[in-house]
């Protein structure tokens, strides 16, 4: 008995071993761009694939920190993709066009519009994708938090497709965009695309959101809003100490609003993200 309780604690340690095993160093490439170049920062599972690509769309804050490539909230949502056997594509539209966070930036400041210079990092990534040998070309997803949830509401609507990059994308996964525009715009999708907010967000607009998807059905490809009560903005983000949410950290900030992670909605989330790319 007492071998049968120690090889069973073994293999308990080992398999701990593995889920604690550090997420590989992401590797940069360079998209080109009409104007310039697009960086990236890529994980991908071993092996020669294909792989199911999500293209990862970062907030407002950007995509790096001061000392890092990517952000954790990002890095988490890598290693929890690549556990499902996604690689993950992170486009740079901050850092790429050499501008730090964008949430605080004025009108007459330099800025990067979600439904210009997003939607176009975008198309390209998806047109980078497709020529890469270990892509499942037909399965190429998108995933976007606030601002680049945003542009994604631009790039799956059907007048934004581009019949010189094909097959279209797979699926396509917004949390809490702003969707005051699209709503008065008779938004529609072309590809399956699920919204997730929180219903007490007061940075993007829960109200909006609903409006939106609403207003598409009957006209749209399928389209899904998922409300979580008591949360708000960036509910899906892990907790973290104090300190390294400050307006002095890698993790800016919106003007406004209460932020923070909701276990419960964060969970459910993340099992939503893994059936809707499934589909």
């Amino acid at each position: 008995m007492r071998l049968s309780v120690l090889a069973f604690l073994t293999l308990f340690a080992v398999a701990c071993a593995a889920d604690a095993a550090p997420l590989p160093a992401p590797r940069q490439v360079d998209i080109p761009l009409s104007d310039g170049t697009l960086h990236a920062q890529l994980y991908k599972p071993d092996g020669d694939g294909p792989f199911p690509v999500v293209i990862a769309l970062h907030g407002c804050g950007g995509l790096a920190g001061h000392s890092e490539p990517v952000l954790p909230r990002y890095r988490d949502w890598a290693e929890h993709l690549l556990k499902g056997g996604n690689a993950v594509l992170l486009p740079d539209s901050y850092g790429s066009r050499e501008l730090g966070p964008q949430c605080r930036v004025k009108e007459r400041e330099r800025r990067v519009l979600a439904r210009r210079q997003r939607l176009a990092d975008i198309l390209a990534s998806r047109q980078w994708l497709v020529a890469q040998p270990w892509a499942a070309r037909n399965r190429i997803s998108l995933l976007g938090w606030s601002n680049g949830a945003s542009a994604l509401l631009w790039a799956v609507r059907p007048q934004s497709f581009s019949r010189s990059v094909e097959p279209d994308f797979r699926s396509a996964i917004a949390f809490y965009p702003d969707c005051r525009v699209s709503a008065g715009l008779g938004w529609s999708a072309r590809i399956p695309t699920l919204l997730l907010i929180g219903a007490k967000d007061d940075v993007s607009s829960p109200p909006a959101c609903r409006q939106m998807v609403d207003g598409a059905r009957g006209r749209s490809a399928l389209t899904r809003i998922v409300v979580y009560p008591g949360a708000y903005h960036d509910f899906d983000r892990a907790n973290l100490p104090l300190h390294a949410i400050s307006g002095a950290s890698d993790a800016a900030q919106p003007d406004r609003g209460h932020l923070g992670g909701d276990p419960e909605a964060r969970v459910d989330s993340q099992k939503l993200v893994a059936e809707w790319l499934a589909r």
